[in-house]
């Protein structure tokens, strides 16, 4: 009987262990805290399925709910995960014809569930996908709200047009602030994609409009130049920031969250997890009633040149297609 029991407690020990998914990890910033004035924003660091959408958004689901159990407030994906940023081969017959084709509009299946699965878990999600668009598809991202509803989509305005895939989608043309219904009351949440955060003119828009907290799914390596340069968005801006990325080998992950002062409240390594950012919200809007920086000394009547779109001969660029890049056509 003494044997009989060994046995039995090993096998559950191995059983424990090998049915724990990856997707569980969370990082030591993410130990659910009882403070109800903390909002927690779950970056979720997926490993894909290609571009197999099916597959992609199961995951996806699976990492919400974790993200719930940890107390999430907001679970943020990386950037147009239901086809994990898959590019296409621009010298393949047909292959710029099926990227476009595999795009979904906003009220397809597929998003929608999401809709329903922030009502059911009582959390926000930010859902990323290649959206349906004409002429061609937009990279966006959705955020639904913990009811379910739709506050916000927002479109790539910055497309990585050096690269054939982002040449062929159509750029968004605005950058959006929602209020946010959580737990403690309303947050201010804006959304800026991967490239636009390389951009300072993106989250200086969003704290123009208004945001606390940046939302930015992301899908290029993080080298430490640009994460500093995230941690300075959100100084200079007196925001929070967070970023989802993807996880080695697509890229390597470091998704990361820095709040209003530069302080990083997340950071994850190379591999596949789940990681919680925990932003003080009481803190920051305390912090913008004092700060030198975000909107209190600005002088935009000196800032014309920021609005032309001419530019020296030494900025002209190609796009990923060889040819001229002219931004007011884009």
């Amino acid at each position: 009987m003494f044997h009989r029991w060994i046995v039995i407690s090993v096998i559950l020990i191995i059983l424990s262990v090998v049915m724990v998914p990856v997707y569980i990890a969370a990082s030591e910033s993410g130990s659910p805290t009882p403070d109800k004035s903390l909002l927690k924003v779950a970056l979720l660091q997926m490993r894909p399925d290609g571009n197999n959408q099916s597959s992609n958004m199961d995951k996806a689901e699976c990492f919400c709910r974790q993200a719930a159990a940890l107390g999430a407030d907001i679970a943020l994906m990386p950037e147009m995960w239901n086809i994990g940023y898959t590019a296409f081969d621009d010298k393949k017959e047909g292959a710029l014809e099926s990227f476009r084709r595999q795009a979904v509009p906003t009220d397809h299946p597929s998003i929608q569930r999401f809709a329903r699965l922030a009502g059911e878990l009582d959390m926000a999600i930010a859902v990323t996908y290649e959206q349906a668009w004409n002429p061609w598809p937009r990279n966006a991202v959705t955020l639904f709200d913990r009811h379910g509803k739709e506050v916000l989509t927002y479109a790539k305005v910055h497309t990585c047009d050096f690269h054939t895939m982002e040449a062929s989608m159509t750029p968004g043309e605005e950058f959006f602030v929602a209020k946010l219904d959580t737990r403690f009351g309303a947050v201010k949440v804006g959304a800026m994609i991967c490239f636009d955060r390389e951009q300072p003119e993106s989250a200086r828009i969003l704290m123009l409009k208004g945001a606390e907290l940046i939302l930015t799914p992301n899908a290029c390596g993080l080298d430490e130049f640009r994460l500093v340069q995230f941690r300075v968005r959100a100084v200079e801006n007196a925001c929070h920031v967070a970023m989802a990325n993807y996880p080695s080998p697509n890229e390597n992950g470091h998704s990361v969250a820095y709040d209003a002062q530069g302080e990083c409240v997340a950071l994850a390594g190379k591999e596949e997890g789940l990681f919680i950012a925990t932003f003080d919200m009481e803190a920051l809007r305390q912090r913008r009633q004092k700060t030198i920086w975000g909107n209190a000394f600005r002088r935009p009547h000196r800032y014309q040149a920021i609005l032309s779109a001419e530019k020296d001969e030494i900025w002209k660029r190609n796009n990923g297609f060889g040819n001229p890049f002219i931004s007011d056509q884009r």
